[in-house]
Order: structure tokens, then C-alpha cells, then sequence
């Protein structure tokens, strides 16, 4: 599915996403530096009554954690290996939401070989105010 919605509307894929993953799952998020990931993990969090306020990038840390079954991850420093070896990918397999952005594909390539629930948003600017989002349920 895909969404062309203005920054105000982002609910609406916040919504969309976690109803393709009711029960959690993971979601990993791809699109340029400062295209909208961290915001919409603060939407998507807000679905699942956690504080919009409180959730930030998790540039420096690698990993947040908001809730006991809410995880939020940003893998772009640490790359695929990093996460493997720190023992992260681990985690992904707990009960849950897991946002990862900067999700690649090796990792993607991971989460199908162990058979885990996940869905990619592509995030791409398309106007000043505009955001297109790109769910692909896996």
C-alpha cells in the first residue's frame, strides 16, 4: 500500500502499519536523513499508549526501549554485523514492536530466513509538506 499524505496526516500510516501487525511484529523503516522515520515511530507509539514525548532517535544508543513490548532501533552506525554481533537480533525476537530504522535488506534477508513478521516503509519526500510511504507487507 502506499500513502501520499501531508506531515499533519501521518496518523494515518502510523494506523495502517499497526494494523498489519496487531499482535507486534517488526518494521523496518528506510528513507533519507530527516525524512520522517523517528516521527513516525513517535505515531506509531502513540497507537500502542506510549507518550509521543518521550520517544527520540536512538542514534548514539542503537536501541530504546519505551515499553516492555515496545522497542525502537536505529541501525545505521552499527550496520548488519554490529547488530548480530551485540546480540540485538536476538531481541528482535521477543514479543512485541521492534522499529528499526535504517532497516536494510541483509537484515530483511535475516527476518525471512526465521521466519519473523515484519513490514518495510519506504519513506520519500514528495513535496515541502508531503510525505509518500510505502508499506510493503512481508
Amino acid at each position: 500500500m502506499q500513502f501520499e499524505l501531508k506531515k499533519s496526516q501521518i496518523d494515518i500510516a502510523a494506523k495502517a502499519i499497526i494494523n498489519l501487525l496487531p499482535n507486534g511484529g517488526i518494521v523496518l523503516l528506510r528513507g533519507n536523513l530527516a525524512s520522517g522515520k523517528t516521527t513516525l515511530v513517535k505515531h506509531i507509539a502513540s497507537f500502542c499508549e506510549i507518550k509521543k514525548e518521550i520517544v527520540s532517535s536512538p542514534t548514539f544508543s542503537v536501541m530504546n526501549a519505551y515499553a516492555p513490548d515496545f522497542f525502537h532501533y536505529d541501525i545505521y552506525q552499527k550496520g548488519i554485523q554490529g547488530i548480530i554481533e551485540s546480540g540485538l537480533f536476538e531481541n528482535l525476537q521477543q514479543k512485541g514492536y521492534h522499529l528499526v530504522e535504517w532497516g536494510c535488506e541483509e537484515l530483511e534477508e535475516m527476518l525471512k530466513r526465521y521466519a519473523l513478521p515484519y513490514v518495510v516503509v519506504e519513506i520519500v519526500l514528495s513535496a515541502q509538506d508531503k510525505r509518500i510511504y510505502k508499506v510493503h507487507n512481508a
